[in-house]
């Protein structure tokens, strides 16, 4: 548990808190002082995740939310506002992933509406309805959770192409918003290590040789990087994408080992 209480005093609403980076997240953000709000499409596992915060000591209270549903997503904000009194953080980490078909062309169109509109147009909904309120509390920011899918080709095409709107959405953002107070900024997470990975450990070896730091993220590796730039220690941060990958995008690993120099014997 970390010391700091950067958060004190702050409403925060995190939106696939139940579990994985949602839930990470919204952890680390109640140790540092903020009152969360954990919203999740599944209403019985957020309450399980805020309970075991309260369990903690910490500020937390669930609620069930679809970012595929507008009123839904009014309703969850109107909440956190009536029960911490004022909006100062949104962290939108929902998102939808399908698995792609062998051939593009048998993609379905409900598949790859359905991951849009969670993955991209679910912030866009959370955003709309939480921006008035940030205005408002004069700290206001929004920190979206990407991915290196939006940046480079690691498969998923609906997925991907919501990954690289989001991160659009959050230059365009953050643009109008600055004048209003708000930041708005894009964490940018490598392969972590959460339940979707269950059952695939064998997975996550083969791709930790690919990662320049020799592993691959926790969710609190994420967590920690979106507790700053919703933080006043990023005050002067906004419209950035902030890549958390261990090195992946930076280093291309694959091309150094086959090309690494062979000692003579």
């Amino acid at each position: 548990m970390t010391d700091s209480r950067r958060f004190e005093g702050y409403g925060v609403l995190v939106t696939g808190a139940a579990r994985g980076i949602g839930a990470a997240v919204a952890r680390r953000l109640a140790e540092e002082g903020a009152r969360v709000l954990v919203t999740d499409v599944d209403p019985a596992e957020a309450e399980k995740t805020a309970a075991a915060l309260r369990e903690l000591g910490l500020g937390a209270e669930a609620f069930g939310c679809d970012v595929g549903d507008r009123e839904a997503v009014e309703r969850a904000v109107a909440h956190a506002v009536a029960t911490f009194g004022a909006l100062d953080v949104l962290v939108n980490s929902a998102a939808h992933c399908t698995p792609d078909l062998p051939l593009f062309e048998d993609e379905p169109d409900d598949e790859w509406a359905r991951d849009l509109d969670i993955t991209l147009t679910g912030p866009y909904r959370c955003c709309r309805a939480a921006l008035p309120h940030l205005a408002a509390s004069g700290r206001g920011a929004v920190v979206n959770i990407g991915s290196v899918n939006g940046v480079q080709d690691f498969g998923n095409h609906a997925y991907s192409a919501a990954k690289a709107g989001l991160g659009s959405l959050t230059r365009t953002l953050a643009g109008h918003a600055a004048k209003r107070g708000v930041r708005v900024n894009l964490v940018v997470p490598g392969t972590v290590r959460t339940s979707a990975w269950e059952g695939r450990e064998d997975d996550l070896d083969a791709v930790r040789g690919l990662y320049p730091l020799g592993r691959v993220g926790e969710p609190e590796d994420i967590a920690a990087a979106v507790a700053f730039l919703a933080s006043r220690d990023a005050s002067w941060i906004t419209g950035t994408a902030l890549n958390v990958d261990g090195g992946l995008t930076a280093v291309n690993t694959g091309f150094r080992q086959a090309v690494r120099p062979r000692r003579r014997a």
